[in-house]
Parts: C-alpha cells; sequence; structure tokens
C-alpha cells in the first residue's frame, strides 16, 4: 500500500499568500462597510432631523405683466405652520417680485394656488426655500 500524502505540517512555514490576502480583504471589507453604514446613518439622519418644511412648484402662469399663479405644494409637520419664499426673473434673470408665503393649516399637506405680484413680466418662478415659521422668516403676503 502506498503512503497518501496529506499536506504540509501546520504552521511549519508561516502563512500562505491566499491567507494573507483574505484577511487584508476582511479588514478592507470591514473598514468601506463601516464607513459606508455611516454614510448611510448621517444622511438618514439630516433627512429625517433637517427639514420640517419642504415644497414643491407644481405649475405656474403668467398672469399679466404683474402677477404670476403659482401652484405650490407643501409638505409639513400637521402642527407646524411653514414659510416658503418664491422668487420670479424676467428673460434676462432679473428679479421681478418676490414674497413669503404662510401656510398654518393643521394638515401635513398643503396644495395651493398662491398670486405673486411682480414689478414686470415673469418668465420664470424659483422656490427659494421653506422652514418653519419663526426661524427667521418675516412673512410678507400670503
Amino acid at each position: 500500500m502506498s503512503a497518501v500524502r496529506e499536506g504540509l505540517p501546520e504552521g511549519r512555514y508561516g502563512r500562505s499568500a491566499d491567507e494573507r490576502a483574505d484577511r487584508k480583504l476582511k479588514i478592507v471589507g470591514s473598514v468601506l462597510g463601516v464607513g459606508l453604514l455611516g454614510l448611510v446613518g448621517w444622511i438618514g439622519w439630516d433627512y429625517v432631523a433637517g427639514q420640517s418644511v419642504s415644497a414643491e412648484v407644481i405649475k405656474f402662469q403668467v398672469v399679466s405683466d404683474t402677477e404670476v399663479k403659482v401652484h405650490l405644494e407643501v409638505r409639513k409637520d400637521a402642527g407646524v405652520a411653514g414659510v416658503c419664499t418664491l422668487s420670479s426673473q424676467n428673460e434676462e434673470h432679473a428679479e421681478v417680485g418676490r414674497a413669503d408665503f404662510t401656510f398654518g393649516q393643521k394638515s401635513s399637506r398643503v396644495d395651493e394656488m398662491l398670486s405673486l405680484k411682480t414689478t414686470g413680466r415673469a418668465t420664470m418662478i424659483e422656490l427659494v426655500g421653506c422652514q418653519a415659521a419663526g426661524q427667521g422668516t418675516t412673512p410678507t403676503a400670503g
């Protein structure tokens, strides 16, 4: 009968190259995994804790040289009053109108058609931003 050779004696010749590579890959994978998990957590926290009032301009219609109708959808916490600032620009991108609109409804989603007064013919509308009422914005229209 012939003897079956089983392999090298354990620990006699050090680690193999494959074992060293596996260990490095495990370390790199763990570090990248923890970093990715931290990034996702940070983005999630910023999204949840960041803005309590947000909005989106659905559409707008230029009514005249001095007025634009804006359909705005606002999302906020039900008990929070929100203030959104709209700006209108003309063809040369000069601002021809700006106003703050307050939304004090108790619902968490508000769809409203607003009238923005302008000093010239507007060609575009920009939602400058929204925030909870009382955070430094003084409502001037609405």
